[in-house]
């Protein structure tokens, strides 16, 4: 059963000017030390840390249905499997969260100007 279906979509030049604007400010206030590590390393880092904020903000929507608990940016954290697949680590006030027989799913794709990201929350314990 799905609870919670979020989406976003940002402008990755928008992302850098919030890197050029506020610096480390920006970085440490959204990303993870892992999120970071992985995005600034690569060619076109701005892409990349664009996947990752526009991946937060479609998982906040998602889990808005189904929780009330204040957690940050920092608590969510986008990563990818050895496959390229992105998954989702939760720290802080969500740590515990996807263990309540609930699942979350991300899927993200980019162009050129563009990064989205879809994120489905959904029950993984049985309703009968």
């Amino acid at each position: 059963m799905i609870l919670g279906i979020g989406i976003d979509i940002i402008e990755i030049e928008r992302i850098k000017q919030s890197v050029d604007d506020y610096g480390e400010h920006f970085l440490q206030k959204i990303y993870t030390k892992t999120e970071l590590e992985y995005s600034l390393a690569k060619s076109n880092k701005y892409q990349h840390l664009a996947a990752r904020f526009a991946a937060k903000e479609a998982i906040y929507k998602a889990l808005s249905n189904d929780t009330d608990k204040v957690y940050s940016w920092q608590d969510v954290e986008i990563y990818n499997e050895v496959n390229g697949l992105p998954k989702v680590k939760f720290y802080g006030a969500l740590k515990d969260y996807l263990n309540e027989g609930k699942e979350l799913k991300i899927s993200m794709s980019h162009s050129e100007h563009y990064v989205t990201c879809v994120a489905i929350l959904y029950n993984t314990k049985n309703s009968l």
